[in-house]
């Protein structure tokens, strides 16, 4: 059985990818940290979409729930198959530098980052056992561009940028590929405090986007014909930056 994993699956981009994933065809692994309530509903439409999976209830910033809930499932499973990891659990915690505190740092990085090492690491065995793959990591435009009050952020993001580069190199031969979104401003509970009517002046396409739009973006990369496609980042941003 052909699966996917799509770590922060419950809201916003997440879901939208897990809704698309589920329409491809795929038995769709929905992982979410606290919010059972967001991560029912989210497979709920899944099954909506005609497609069936199940919820993994982890916390991408813990090593060992990722060891213990990850890899327990992946043992419990020999005949399932993660064909497609899509790396998009995040958080933002802004500040500006000088006041910016150590677990600020530490929680943002561990979150955007050290999870995109723990979950591809315990995944990527299969793949190239298996000789194809897909790992999509969702980034940002602050991971390219780099933003004021988002350190922390921005660091984790452009970690995640080049560690993407780098594992598509390593990987390639064995029929898997890398790559990552960065999308701009995307109408999502991240987006929730933000000035939107300020901010879309400001993009040429004058609004924000949708969370479907990126979840399309994933799935062209997930696809059998994006096979020469790795290593890449491709901006979803209304054209805000290029």
């Amino acid at each position: 059985m052909k699966c996917a994993l799509i770590t922060g699956g419950s809201r916003g981009i997440g879901k939208a990818i897990c809704i698309k994933m589920a329409s491809l065809g795929y038995y769709v692994l929905i992982n979410y940290k606290s919010n059972l309530e967001e991560a029912n509903n989210t497979l709920a439409q899944v099954m909506l979409a005609d497609g069936n999976g199940e919820l993994l209830q982890f916390d991408v910033a813990n090593k060992e729930q990722i060891k213990q809930v990850l890899g327990g499932w992946i043992e419990a499973n020999p005949e399932k198959h993660i064909e497609v990891l899509v790396n998009n659990a995040g958080i933002r915690d802004d500040s500006l530098m000088a006041w910016m505190g150590e677990e600020q740092w530490d929680h943002v990085l561990k979150t955007n980052l050290d999870s995109f090492f723990y979950v591809t690491r315990l995944i990527l065995s299969d793949m190239l056992a298996q000789k194809y793959g897909r790992i999509i990591n969702v980034v940002s435009l602050s991971g390219i561009k780099g933003l004021a009050g988002q350190t922390n952020y921005s660091a984790a993001k452009a970690g995640v940028i080049g560690a993407t580069k780098a594992l598509a190199q390593e990987v390639g031969r064995q029929g898997i590929t890398v790559n990552a979104l960065a999308p701009g401003f995307i109408k999502t509970d991240m987006t929730e405090g933000l000035d939107e009517k300020e901010l879309k002046a400001l993009i040429p396409v004058k609004r924000f986007g949708l969370p479907e739009e990126v979840a399309h973006a994933a799935a062209f990369f997930a696809s059998p014909e994006a096979a020469y496609i790795t290593g890449q980042v491709l901006s979803v941003n209304g054209g805000l930056y290029t």
